[in-house]
């Protein structure tokens, strides 16, 4: 079994981060969901304070041996305790951004590209999702013909995180690149093909008008005759579908730490609030109806946190891809259901209140929905932890 106890150098990396999402991020956090505002300068404080290069290597501005995966769901868990769309922007930057190009890049590109998105300096994009394509991601339409030494981008890809501030630097993209066969007849080949930000043909449409995650920065993104160098191919030709997947696994790991600090801040304003509202002359808290719906608040961040850092351990300790991926889906579906509950126990506690813009639950009841759909949704998660079991469910 692999221990998932932090360790106390996680702890105290826990409370700098803390200290630092109550200090720059939770004083504004309400006024940034308000304006839908993007702050780039705290993302880049982020950044110098070393949270995009985690589990980076030093050459490149990481932390190396200093950091792992688990810190990285710490500082996620931490900063999303106090405001989910700079948590969400930080599990992207990372997770879909820099994670690909670490983990397939050629020496060229992780050089050409990794300093400055390690250190928090400029934001990358993963565009993986189309308009007709999300959790059946094999459909993508995307194509791009290889051309006199370029790559020919046409196509369109939606809900693309980090892709449009002032900071994204590329965006990495699944597409059709040809042909295959197989046993079963032809299939596409999909390929993964870095685009930079600002390539002619390349459009960052308007923003989304997005239920939650009003500070985090997603668009949708149309590729017309875009040229990139050959050179530009992520990994191997034909095995982009393959490293986007094995890039999510990653990410549902962290989108559960997010859930964790969504159930945190839940429970944390929950047991503030039923001890200093009172009805009939007594706390709310002293009543059964209350006092046990943040009891269950309680059991769900214990049970939600051992899960998210149970799969983070695994990955740190280098276990079988097959028992963390499967460790992945059962942590992503408990916490983000979890997270979605504790906002509507939160809402619940906190009456009228509680449907207020002017407090913080209202804006966690808002942002913790799209949890159960990001990065895999709450189906694929049930599909995936099944087929573990040896089931061959569809």
């Amino acid at each position: 079994m692999t221990s998932y106890q932090l360790s106390p150098e996680h702890e105290a990396f826990r409370h700098v981060v803390r200290d630092f999402a109550a200090a720059e991020i939770a004083p504004h956090a309400e006024k940034w969901d308000k304006d839908h505002h993007f702050p780039v300068e705290v993302v880049q404080q982020m950044g110098s304070l070393g949270l995009f290069g985690l589990n980076a290597p030093e050459e490149f501005g990481g932390a190396g041996d200093d950091g792992d995966f688990t810190s990285l769901c710490v500082a996620i868990e931490e900063v999303g305790r106090v405001d989910q769309s700079l948590g969400i922007t930080l599990e992207a930057a990372v997770g879909l951004g820099i994670n690909p190009i670490l983990a397939f890049g050629t020496q060229e590109q992780k050089q050409s590209w990794l300093p400055e998105l390690v250190t928090g300096r400029a934001l990358a994009g993963f565009g993986l999702t189309e308009p007709g394509a999300g959790s059946d991601a094999g459909a993508t339409k995307t194509k791009a013909e290889l051309v006199d030494g370029h790559w020919v981008v046409n196509g369109a890809k939606a809900f693309i995180t980090n892709s449009g501030t002032e900071i994204t630097t590329l965006v990495t993209v699944t597409a059709r690149t040809g042909m295959v066969a197989t046993d079963r007849g032809e299939r596409a080949e999909v390929s993964a093909i870095i685009v930079p930000s600002g390539t002619p043909g390349f459009t960052v449409e308007p923003a989304y008008d997005k239920l939650g995650w009003h500070a985090s920065d997603t668009h949708p993104l149309s590729f017309d005759d875009v040229h990139v160098p050959a050179d530009n191919l992520l990994g191997e030709r034909g095995r982009g579908f393959a490293q986007f997947l094995a890039t999510l696994d990653d990410g549902r790991i962290a989108i559960a730490a997010l859930a964790v600090g969504c159930i945190q801040a839940c429970l944390d304003m929950s047991v503030e609030y039923a001890g200093v509202r009172t009805t009939f002359g007594v706390p709310i808290g002293a009543k059964q109806g209350v006092a046990f719906q943040v009891a269950d608040l309680e059991v769900m961040l214990e049970a939600a946190r051992g899960l998210t850092y149970r799969a983070a351990a695994m990955k740190d300790a280098g276990r079988p891809h097959k028992e963390v991926k499967h460790a992945a889906a059962i942590a992503k579906l408990y916490a983000t259901e979890s997270a979605v509950t504790a906002t509507r126990i939160a809402t619940q506690i906190f009456g009228g209140y509680g449907f207020m813009e002017e407090y913080p639950v209202a804006r966690f009841y808002r942002d913790a929905k799209v949890l159960e759909i990001g990065e895999g949704t709450s189906e694929v998660q049930r599909m995936l932890i099944a087929r573990g079991l040896g089931l061959p469910v569809e």
